[in-house]
């Protein structure tokens, strides 16, 4: 089954240490995770994509939001993350296959199956993982390279919703 790793949202703003303080994702855990992943799927010739979540640059959106500013250094991959692919989208929504560029792409290439890791599980990757149901891509989440900071009745919650949508749950790539 042909298979690429996305990773999700995985940006300086939520990660470094000038982030804001409800992003309390332990970076330094996260990021080797997530770096034995790519190594891993690169070393096996598995595409590595990598996705961005921007926010226009509005006046607005800075206030009222103030990560993920189109243009800013916080909107950019996280400086500690291996890049080992050109393969970068931004997304404007969770579902990061609403980018029409992506969702070209990945039919492009005829991936199945997708396997998600990065930022939040409760929110981009979760809302990635329902949207490649939604389209007939086969789906699975890497409890190792995903993180949340969310409550666990809410994790709970969204991995039942995504269980019950035929969205694989994963310790690793080799499960």
């Amino acid at each position: 089954m042909k298979t690429a790793l996305l990773v999700i949202d995985m940006q300086n703003d939520y990660l470094w240490e000038k982030r804001k303080e409800r992003f309390s994702y332990d970076t330094t855990r996260l990021v080797a995770s997530v770096n034995d992943l790519i190594r891993e799927y690169h070393d096996k010739n598995q595409d590595v994509i990598y996705i961005r979540h921007i926010i226009q640059n509005l006046f607005t959106n800075r206030l009222l939001f103030g990560y993920s500013i189109a243009g800013t250094e916080g909107a950019e991959l996280y400086s500690g993350l291996d890049i080992v692919s050109d393969y970068c989208f931004d997304k404007y929504l969770g579902d990061a296959l609403t980018s029409r560029k992506l969702n070209k792409f990945i039919r492009e290439k005829s991936y199945e199956m997708l396997h998600l890791c990065g930022l939040d599980e409760c929110g981009c990757v979760a809302a990635t993982a329902l949207g490649a149901v939604k389209r007939g891509i086969n789906a699975a989440v890497i409890r190792e390279g995903t993180a949340t900071r969310f409550p666990e009745n809410k994790i709970n919650a969204i991995r039942k919703k995504l269980n019950l949508a035929g969205v694989q749950y994963v310790g690793t790539v080799s499960e």
